[in-house]
């Protein structure tokens, strides 16, 4: 469910699609322009490239211009690309019965890669396949009538979904109001596929494209390529006017495990752009020589904490995790990520929805000690844990020494970058007492940051997001009163004063919010590129020079 980042990527596996007819077909599209082929370096494969199966931001950069879901997001920079637009559906939803009544229309004449015709019923399918391969995904479509019980037999289908392939209708019961589903209907999870999509995880044979691109090639966990969608060309681009239909003609991206690597073929014009941003003891050379140039920041829509358990000593008393708080210094944390993070303190990101900044906890070691003092935990032994990949290994060293400094006998574990989430997200695993994480967005509503992260109701024995183990019965019934109300100005802020009122019980320490670093070479104009916030960088807008 989360998009772990550029500093948190997992291990993935390959995949291999045949679809005929691809190469040298055209767009309808105005920005279709240019031609060419587009290179570039990711430091690992995606964990899928089947839609139902991915969930980080790298796959969500391979991904967003292949698979189109009924809902997207405006291809746009920081607060623009947040806006919530219509993909393969006509408009917004209508919503009625008090928020459990969400009905759309697919546009007319769609198409997939292969030819076949998209059809409402699509939907349909796409959904029930979430719950057949096991996604993590299938957790945002619960809500819908029939959904838990389908989830359990795998049959009979879901009957909250109805379509009509004639009129392109599709309507959706919820059991609950939601103010959150329309942005479910904006995951990639929910992009349309054919039907007789197999439900198994489809990264040997990824389905075929809606979008301006499709999948043409894949080298198992070494490269993949794409190259222009001969249904955008045929009837897709003109259907969806509102979305791009791209630049260069082919895109070519291959594994690049070496950091240093990555920026030595950038810097010498052996490829167009890396994924991911350069390694913290390179990234301020890059940025002062190629700011402007080749290289350009971008904000994101994420938070990076240490999460304390609440539930086991001496994170259970409140003054100890306070204390904690105090204690960090964000500062130093920004010198630890070579100011590709900026200083925070609170649950919200700052393009949230939801956010006013405010500083509960600074930094002041002495009060830290106080509280420690007055709170006298009995057992001060601590396990702490973190992942090997830089700088978030350095982080937990950094936390590990903030600990020590307040009297705790600290074991650091630091385990695999591609192992570390399916770790603390087991409660079954010992000495979950304090850890490192980070979340970026599902989609841009304060909800995503507070259901799944600090509800009592995501505490799970496997597939656990809540890491803190946080779970207050006042504060969980805001969290779902919210998250059942359309977002306005009443809701965002009431979220400004939920956001306060958890971290007064300082579950987590937050620390920063992620700077998404763009590399390109002189081949590529760096300002034309767009960096969604949703996304990363939008492969429809890189054009070659």
């Amino acid at each position: 469910m989360r998009k772990l980042g550029i500093f948190a990527a997992v291990a993935g596996i390959g995949v291999l699609l045949v679809c005929a007819a691809l190469g040298g077909c055209g767009s309808s599209s105005a920005e279709s322009t240019g031609g060419g082929t587009l290179t570039g370096t990711y430091t690992s494969f995606p964990e899928s490239l089947d839609p139902g199966l991915s969930f980080s931001l790298e796959g969500a950069t391979a991904l967003q211009n292949v698979y189109i879901p009924l809902l997207t997001y405006a291809h746009g920079n920081g607060a623009a690309g947040t806006k919530l637009i219509p993909g393969l559906a006509k408009d917004l939803p209508k919503i009625d019965q008090a928020g459990k009544r969400y009905t759309l229309f697919l546009r007319p004449g769609l198409q997939y890669s292969d030819g076949t015709p998209v059809k409402a019923s699509d939907f349909r399918c796409v959904v029930e396949r979430l719950f057949r391969i096991n996604s993590v995904g299938s957790t945002f479509f619960t809500g819908i009538v029939g959904a838990e019980d389908f989830a359990e037999t795998k049959k009979g289908g879901i009957p909250g979904i109805e379509t009509d392939d004639r009129s392109g209708k599709i309507v959706i019961h919820l059991t609950q109001p939601s103010g959150t589903f329309s942005y479910v209907l904006g995951l990639t999870y929910a992009a349309l596929l054919p039907p007789d999509t197999p439900n198994e995880d489809q990264t040997a044979h990824p389905p075929p494209a809606t979008g301006p691109y499709a999948i043409t090639d894949v080298r198992p966990g070494r490269s993949w390529e794409y190259a222009r969608n001969p249904a955008w060309a045929r009837a897709n681009g003109e259907a969806m006017p509102g979305l791009p239909g791209g630049h260069v003609d082919k895109i070519k991206l291959r594994v690049q495990t070496n950091p240093d690597a990555q920026v030595n073929e950038v810097e010498q014009g052996k490829v167009d752009w890396m994924k991911n941003q350069p390694p913290p003891d390179r990234y301020a050379q890059v940025k002062k020589k190629y700011e402007g140039t080749q290289f350009r920041e971008e904000p994101t829509i994420s938070v990076y904490y240490f999460w304390l358990n609440t539930q086991k000593p001496p994170f259970d008393d409140v003054r100890v995790r306070q204390a904690v708080n105090y204690a960090i210094n964000p500062a130093a944390l920004e010198r630890i990520y070579a100011g590709t993070i900026k200083r925070t303190q609170q649950i919200l990101p700052s393009q949230m929805p939801g956010y006013e900044k405010f500083v509960l906890y600074p930094h002041d070691l002495a009060k830290a000690r106080e509280l420690i003092a007055e709170a006298h935990p009995s057992d001060r032994r601590v396990t702490l844990w973190t992942m090997n990949l830089a700088p978030n290994n350095e982080a937990g060293e950094y936390f590990e020494g903030v600990l020590k400094q307040l009297g705790f006998d600290v074991k650091l574990k630091e385990v695999s970058a591609s192992t570390y989430f399916t770790l603390i997200s087991n409660t079954s695993t010992p000495d979950l007492d304090a850890g490192w994480s980070n979340w970026l967005l599902d989609y841009p509503h304060p909800n995503d940051y507070f259901q799944p992260q600090l509800s009592g109701e995501s505490i799970l024995p496997s597939g656990n997001t809540n890491w803190a183990m946080f779970d207050d019965h006042a504060i969980n019934a805001k969290i779902k009163q919210l998250g059942r109300e359309q977002l306005g100005p009443k809701q965002e802020a009431e979220y400004v004063a939920l956001d306060k009122e958890v971290m007064k019980q300082a579950p987590w320490a937050p620390f920063g919010t992620l700077t998404l670093g763009t590399f390109v070479s002189d081949s590529i104009d760096v300002e034309k590129v767009i960096v969604s916030p949703i996304f990363g960088q939008d492969l429809t807008s890189f054009e070659l020079e």
